[in-house]
C-alpha cells in the first residue's frame, strides 16, 4: 500500500483512525487546530502534523479521511473533493439531506470517490447476518435495533444523528428499501433542544417495520440487533464475546387446524474468523485510493441514510410540536 493517507479531527475517533491506518503504513499526516492530542500523536506515529489547507494542496496525499464534527462534515468534505483527492467522511454523511446531495455530486463532478464511515457495513458478523437474513429467515417482518449506554453526550447534533447512523444503515442494508414512513418519540432530559433518547419506527412499502431505540442516558450498553423472519430470528449483539455476537435461532411458527404452534429450535452461534471492523473498513478506503475503485458504502448510501434521518428530525419536531413544546 501506498503511503498517502492524512486524517483529519484527533478526538476519540479520529485516533482510531489515526492508529489503524499507521498499522496499516498508510498514514502520512494528520490535522487538528482545535486538539492537544495532534502533537502526540504526529509523534507517536512520526508523521507530519498539517494544516487542512497544507492537506489540500500537497501532491503527496491522495487520501483524506474527516472526523470532525458533524455539521463540518459537508463543508469539508467538498474542499476535499475540489482539491481532486478521494474523502472518507465519518458517519453521518452530512447534516442535512441537501447538504449530503451537495457533496455527493461534487465528488460525482470532480471525478474521485466519495466513502461514507458506516463501520458495521464492515462488521463481519453483520455481514454474515445479512446472508442469513437472505436465506435462512424466509420472509423478514420486522427488524428492532438498540443502541444505548451512558454518556458520550453531544451538543452538536442529538442522539438520533450521533447513534442513530449506525441503526438505520444496517436496517436499509437488509432490507433494500427506504422508508415510506418514519416516526419519532423521544426525550430531552440533560439539554433542551436536544434529543437524549429517541425511538425511530420506520414502515417499508414491502410490509416490513423496524424500530430502532437510542439513547445516551441509558444505566447500561447495549447494542443489539434482531431480525425476525417466518422461518427464523437472528440476534447481533455487538457487546458479547465474539464466538457469542451472531446467533442464528431457527424457530417456526406452523398453522394447523387454525391453531398456531410455535416450534423452536437450538441456537446456532456464528462462527467466523474474527476481525477488526475499523481496520476492514480503513483497507477498504485503502483500496478505493490506490486500486481507485469504489467503496463498499459510497455517497449514494451515506445519502440514504441523512434522507432517512431527516424525515426522524422532522417526525421528533412534529412530535414535539403535538405535545406542546414539552420535553
Amino acid at each position: 500500500m501506498n503511503k498517502n493517507i492524512a486524517v483529519v479531527g484527533c478526538g476519540h475517533w479520529g485516533k482510531n483512525l489515526a492508529r489503524v491506518f499507521f498499522e496499516l503504513g498508510a498514514l502520512v499526516a494528520i490535522s487538528d487546530p482545535h486538539s492537544n492530542a495532534v502533537n502526540e500523536l504526529a509523534e507517536k506515529y512520526s508523521v507530519k502534523e498539517m494544516s487542512f489547507e497544507d492537506i489540500l494542496d500537497s501532491e503527496d496525499i491522495e487520501g483524506v479521511v474527516l472526523a470532525v464534527p458533524v455539521p463540518l462534515h459537508a463543508q469539508m468534505a467538498v474542499a476535499v473533493v475540489r482539491a481532486k483527492k478521494h474523502v472518507f467522511v465519518e458517519k453521518p454523511l452530512a447534516f442535512s439531506e441537501a447538504e449530503a446531495k451537495w457533496v455527493v455530486e461534487e465528488a460525482k463532478l470532480n471525478g474521485v470517490k466519495l466513502m461514507v464511515g458506516h463501520l458495521l457495513s464492515y462488521h463481519p458478523l453483520f455481514l454474515r447476518a445479512c446472508e442469513l437474513a437472505r436465506t435462512e429467515l424466509g420472509r423478514v417482518g420486522y427488524i428492532n435495533s438498540r443502541r444505548l449506554s451512558l454518556g458520550q453526550i453531544r451538543t452538536e447534533e442529538d442522539v438520533m444523528w450521533s447513534f442513530g447512523p449506525h441503526d438505520i444503515s444496517m436496517i436499509l442494508t437488509l432490507a433494500e428499501e427506504d422508508p415510506v414512513y418514519v416516526g419519532v418519540e423521544g426525550a430531552c432530559l440533560a439539554q433542551a433542544g436536544i434529543l437524549d433518547m429517541a425511538t425511530i419506527s420506520m414502515r417499508f412499502q414491502s410490509g416490513l417495520r423496524a424500530d430502532v431505540s437510542l439513547s445516551w442516558l441509558h444505566p447500561y450498553k447495549e447494542q443489539k440487533l434482531v431480525v425476525i423472519g417466518d422461518k427464523g430470528m437472528l440476534v447481533f449483539d455487538d457487546t458479547k464475546p465474539w464466538p457469542e455476537k451472531l446467533a442464528l435461532f431457527s424457530h417456526s411458527a406452523r398453522v394447523s387446524g387454525g391453531r398456531v404452534t410455535l416450534v423452536k429450535a437450538d441456537i446456532e452461534y456464528q462462527k467466523l474468523e474474527e476481525l477488526e471492523p475499523l481496520k476492514c473498513e480503513c483497507l477498504d478506503f485503502l483500496e478505493v485510493v490506490n486500486k481507485d475503485l469504489n467503496p463498499r458504502v459510497g455517497g449514494e448510501e451515506g445519502l440514504r441514510v441523512v434522507r432517512t434521518l431527516s424525515k426522524a428530525s422532522l417526525a421528533a419536531r412534529q412530535f414535539t410540536e403535538n405535545r406542546g413544546g414539552s420535553k
